[in-house]
């Protein structure tokens, strides 16, 4: 912190012993030490709070900048999602325009197409068509019970 080399501290205990006397030294010591302690404590406690107020500082400045990177990435994805839906939703559109219009066109212009009975072979029958949708199930529900059949 100082400068002072042992000489210098040689002549000045040497000027304390001449100006204070022999009986007053060792209370001026003792008095001077606990100055020199207490003023060290005093700065080592501002030093250790000057660096965690920079500490601080640093932590609050990366808290910032990761903020505002996370907004950033935040609204690139976001535009990234708007420009893909807009190129979903143009896709669906374009195949859905030729998909829509062949239908109209079909189901005006085209008549069902039958088979003609001599493009069958002979020997194959045709495949039975049948209506599972109005085929009867039988009812498997239980039925209810008679004071008869508890007697028995």
């Amino acid at each position: 912190m100082f400068d002072i080399g042992f000489s210098e501290v040689f002549v000045i205990a040497i000027v304390a012993l001449i100006v204070l006397g022999p009986e007053r030294l060792p209370k001026a010591a003792r008095f001077a030490g606990l100055w020199v302690r207490r003023a060290r404590a005093q700065w080592y406690s501002v030093k250790s709070e000057l660096e965690n107020e920079i500490a601080d500082e640093d932590l609050k400045r990366s808290l910032r900048q990761a903020q505002d990177d996370l907004r950033d990435a935040q609204g690139q994805l976001r535009d990234s999602g708007r420009a893909m839906r807009e190129e979903v939703d143009a896709m669906n559109r374009s195949i859905a325009a030729p998909v829509g219009a062949a239908g109209d066109a079909t189901a005006t212009e085209a008549a069902p197409v039958e088979a003609a009975p001599d493009e069958a072979a002979p020997n194959e029958a045709a495949p039975p068509t049948h209506d599972y949708a109005s085929a009867a199930l039988p009812d498997y529900r239980p039925s209810p019970k008679t004071p008869t059949d508890e007697r028995r």
